[in-house]
C-alpha cells in the first residue's frame, strides 16, 4: 500500500484518476511505474535486448542533425512563439497538401506541440468535460486513458481483435451514445500495427456526425505503413470540419527525443486546443523546430525509404518469432509486431514478459496493460515487440527467443 500521507486530500486528488486511467494503480492500490519503465529498467539489469519500449536505437539522418547544430550555433535558443515557428507551421502545411491534399493555413489552423503526446493532451483537456464520454479502440495507448480520467471524462473502448485488429462496425456503432464528446483515433495504430481501411474510417465520420463529436486522430506513424497507404480521416467526406489531426517528426524520422510534434485542422478547434497548451508547455525545442520543418520537405524517396528499410526489419522479427513458435500477427504499420505466446504454452504475457529480460535476455511489453480489465482478459497472450532497431540486434534477439523453449519452459 501507499504509505499515509501528511495531507489526507492527496489521495483524493487528480493525479490519482491520471494514474488509475494509465493502469498504474494496482489491486492494493499501490502506485507502479509505467510499464515502459518496468520493462526498460529489466532490460538494462539483465543486459537484455531492450524491444519493449519504441524508441530506434540510433538516430535519423544525419542532415537533418546538423539542421539542429547550426540552428543552436546561430542563436535559435529562446521561446519560440506559442504556436511553433512560422517555417515548421508552413512545412507542416504544405506537407498536409503534398501527401494528403489537405490545405491548411499556417496561421490559424496549424500549432506545433511538445510531440504528439502534448498535442493530445491539449485536445482532451480542451474538449472534454467532466461526464463526457471518450471513445477510443482497445489496445489504445496509456497516455489517452490518463487525460481522458484527468479531465474528467469516461473511457469508452472498442475492441480490435487478432488477426487483423480492424473494429467490429456494429460494435464501433453500439459503444457511441448521447454523451459521445470525442472519438480518439490512432491511426495506423499503436500496440496492434493496424491500419484501417476507408470503410472504418467512413463510418466513425458518420457515427462522430450523427453525435455531434469531435474526432482527434493521432498518426505518429503516418509514413511508416507496409504496403498499404495511410489514409488521414480528415480527408474522408464529411470529416474535415470536425477533425484535430495530430503528428510528429519523432516517429517518422527517428529523433523520439526532440519532441516536436503539431496538431492541425479547423481554426476554431486548433485554437481551443493551443489555448490549453500554451498553459502547459508554451514552447519549446527552437532549435529543432527549424530543423523539422526542412525535414518535412525532404525528397519523397527519402520517406519511401525510411517505411522501407522498417519493412524488412518487421520482416526479420517476425520471422524469429514465428521460428521460435510463437504466431505473428503481421503488422500493416508503425514500429511494432504482436504476437501470441498461447501456442508456446503461456497464456499469460505479462508474467513471460516479466522472466524473458533475465531468462531469455530479450525484453518485451504485454499487450494487456494497454487494456480495461475485459480487454486485459481478452488479450492476456498477447505480447507486443519493437523492431525498430538495428538488424544485427534484431537478428541476435531472434537468436535468443529460439531458445525460449529451453530457457523459460512451458507454464502454461
Amino acid at each position: 500500500m501507499t504509505a499515509p500521507s501528511p495531507l489526507p486530500w492527496l489521495q483524493d486528488s487528480p493525479w490519482l484518476a491520471a494514474a488509475q486511467g494509465a493502469n498504474l494503480v494496482g489491486p492494493d492500490g499501490s502506485l507502479g511505474t509505467t510499464i515502459f519503465e518496468e520493462m526498460t529498467g529489466l532490460a538494462v539489469r539483465h543486459g537484455a535486448i531492450n524491444l519493449g519500449q519504441g524508441f530506434p536505437d540510433e538516430d535519423g539522418p544525419s542532415a537533418i542533425r546538423e539542421l539542429a547544430r547550426e540552428a543552436i550555433a546561430h542563436g535559435e535558443n529562446q521561446y519560440a512563439p506559442g504556436k511553433g515557428i512560422l517555417a515548421l507551421r508552413e512545412a507542416v502545411a504544405h506537407h498536409q497538401e503534398r501527401f494528403y491534399g489537405i490545405t491548411l493555413d499556417p496561421e490559424t489552423e496549424v500549432t506545433v506541440t511538445t510531440g504528439a503526446t502534448e498535442a493530445i493532451a491539449a485536445a482532451i483537456l480542451a474538449f472534454v468535460r467532466p461526464g463526457d464520454e471518450v471513445l477510443t479502440f482497445e489496445p489504445f495507448y496509456d497516455s489517452y486513458g490518463a487525460m481522458i480520467a484527468l479531465a474528467g471524462g469516461v473511457h469508452r473502448t472498442v475492441p480490435l481483435e487478432a488477426p487483423d485488429f480492424q473494429p467490429d462496425l456494429d460494435r464501433l456503432e453500439a459503444a457511441f451514445g448521447p454523451k459521445t464528446r470525442m472519438v480518439l483515433l490512432n491511426n495506423p495504430h499503436n500496440p496492434c500495427g493496424s491500419v484501417f481501411g476507408v470503410d472504418v474510417l467512413d463510418r466513425i465520420v458518420e457515427l462522430a456526425t450523427r453525435h455531434d463529436a469531435v474526432v482527434v486522430s493521432d498518426e505518429v506513424y503516418e509514413h511508416l505503413t507496409f504496403g498499404v497507404p495511410h489514409i488521414p480521416i480528415a480527408t474522408r467526406p464529411g470529416a474535415s470540419e470536425r477533425t484535430l489531426t495530430i503528428s510528429s517528426s519523432g516517429k517518422t524520422f527517428s529523433f523520439t527525443g526532440w519532441k516536436v510534434g503539431w496538431m492541425s485542422g479547423p481554426a476554431q478547434l486548433v485554437a481551443a486546443a493551443r489555448t490549453v497548451k500554451q498553459f502547459l508547455t508554451y514552447s519549446s525545442g527552437t532549435p529543432f523546430q527549424g530543423a523539422v520543418a526542412q525535414a518535412l520537405r525532404l525528397d519523397d524517396a527519402l520517406y519511401h525509404g525510411f517505411a522501407s528499410e522498417l519493412q524488412g526489419k518487421r520482416d526479420l522479427l517476425s520471422a524469429g518469432l514465428a521460428a521460435a513458435g510463437f504466431t505473428v500477427f503481421q503488422p500493416q504499420g508503425t514500429y511494432f509486431v504482436t504476437v501470441d505466446a498461447a501456442p508456446l504454452g503461456f497464456s499469460d504475457a505479462a508474467t513471460l514478459a516479466r522472466l524473458m529480460p533475465e531468462r531469455l535476455g530479450v525484453a518485451a511489453i504485454p499487450l494487456s496493460v494497454f487494456c480495461h480489465e475485459e480487454g486485459a482478459r481478452r488479450t492476456a497472450s498477447l505480447l507486443r515487440f519493437a523492431f525498430c532497431k538495428k538488424e544485427g540486434v534484431l537478428q541476435e534477439a531472434a537468436a535468443r527467443l529460439a531458445q525460449l523453449g529451453e530457457n523459460l519452459g512451458r507454464t502454461a
